[in-house]
């Protein structure tokens, strides 16, 4: 006997192919659709609507199929009540928890829906009086009210950007095939634009941002307000600081680009230098640090969390070792972000992205495009990529904003 369910869907669902996506995914599943209505907005700003009927030879084939519509954007034609079930212990919940995407998310209940906050991917739902929230399994109380009904919830995938904006342009045209001199006065505007508006932008940051010789580019757009969050690990603050005292990195002399006398322990000193003032903030207060990355960050007031790794020389005072509260200050940071740019660091790409809802725009910068693959495949299907040299990129865009760093002046 064939199961039949009746589902909804709305947005931009022809030009962001999310109508092809739940055809072919009933399709895929072995089930069969029927469309009861379909309304195809006029303009950029008039979305569609669809109105399907999914049938399913049996009622766990529907069950399975469902889970799998509601990432696409559909929910019940007639939505029921959720189902909550409270958990027994801290940082434990339900073993049917519905868990969650990093696409905005609405919760039907009390005969409405209701925005889900702090929306992640890979959390639970909890519901209060305060309405829906995200949290993480180690975030559960005793007694907190976890949603374990998907089909109580509708999902809103991120919708294709129109041409007309900077970031639609970037996304459809970046590739390794072009040109990065476009890309970068695209990416220029929509700074430009932020800046003018005053939204904010999060930089995640590796420490070949130093080593390519781009640290005075990265701290002038500190300088100049672009930049109002940073992300990192402990090496880029590091190889910065070793940099501003004696013009190296990992020992390199940053203007020959020459190996230098015993150059290999001259982060381990850079270090030892933080240490006695106490905190890079310190040093900078005693005149002793007085350029660089971690200089302007300190100078701007600008939010940042370097986050350590077993990898880790000293490490400098401010770098964050629990893991936990390192995570909780990366995820502070983002909150309320227009755009995160991440700056060839994989794992600190790939760290952020699993913290940030999928309508942050996402620019990764990487020589290696296997990076925006990767940040794709764990979720993040949102990350524009740009495959370059991010010292040639970053040197591009503060020339492209007109700003003067100390290597141009």
């Amino acid at each position: 006997m064939k199961v039949k369910k009746r589902f909804v869907s709305k947005g931009h669902l022809i030009d962001s192919g999310i109508l092809a996506s739940i055809l072919n995914l009933t399709i895929k599943e072995g089930a069969d659709y029927e469309i009861n209505k379909f309304k195809i907005g006029k303009t950029n700003l008039e979305p569609s609507s669809l109105d399907i009927t999914v049938i399913c030879s049996s009622q766990k084939q529907l069950a399975a199929l469902e889970k799998k519509l509601i990432q696409t954007g559909c929910y019940e034609f007639t939505s029921p009540e959720p189902i909550l079930k409270t958990a027994k212990k801290d940082g434990c919940a339900p073993d049917d928890f519905y868990s969650t995407t990093n696409h905005r998310t609405e919760v039907y209940y009390n005969k409405s829906w209701h925005a889900v906050k702090n929306q992640r991917m890979d959390a639970v739902i909890v519901i209060s009086d305060e309405g829906p929230v995200c949290k993480k399994l180690r975030d559960i109380k005793k007694g907190d009210s976890i949603l374990c009904s998907p089909e109580s919830v509708r999902v809103f995938p991120p919708e294709r950007e129109r041409e007309s904006s900077a970031f639609g342009f970037m996304s459809s045209v970046v590739s390794s095939e072009r040109s990065v001199k476009v890309v970068v006065s695209r990416f220029a505007e929509e700074l430009k634009r932020i800046k003018r508006k005053k939204g904010k932008v999060v930089a995640v940051a590796g420490p070949v941002v130093v080593h390519t010789g781009s640290a005075p580019a990265l701290a002038g757009l500190i300088r100049n307000g672009y930049i109002h969050g940073i992300l990192s690990g402990n090496a880029l603050a590091v190889h910065d600081i070793e940099a501003q005292y004696f013009n190296t990195s990992l020992g390199i002399d940053l203007t020959t680009g020459s190996p230098t006398y015993e150059g290999h322990k001259n982060h381990m000193r850079a270090i030892n230098n933080i240490n006695r003032h106490g905190s890079i903030k310190a040093a900078i207060e005693a005149g002793d640090l007085t350029s660089g990355i971690m200089y302007e960050i300190v100078k701007k007031d600008t939010p940042y969390c370097l986050a350590g790794s077993i990898r880790d020389d000293g490490p400098l005072p401010e770098t964050a070792t629990d893991m936990i509260e390192a995570q909780r200050r990366y995820a502070d940071i983002c909150r309320d972000a227009d755009i995160v740019i991440m700056l060839a660091t994989m794992l600190h790409a790939i760290g952020t992205g699993n913290m940030i809802p999928s309508w942050i725009k996402t620019v990764c910068v990487d020589i290696n495009p296997a990076v925006v693959t990767k940040l794709s495949d764990r979720g993040s299907g949102q990350t524009v990529g740009v495959v370059s040299d991010v010292g040639l990129f970053l040197q591009a865009l503060v020339q492209e904003l007109k700003i003067k760093t100390e290597v141009m002046e």
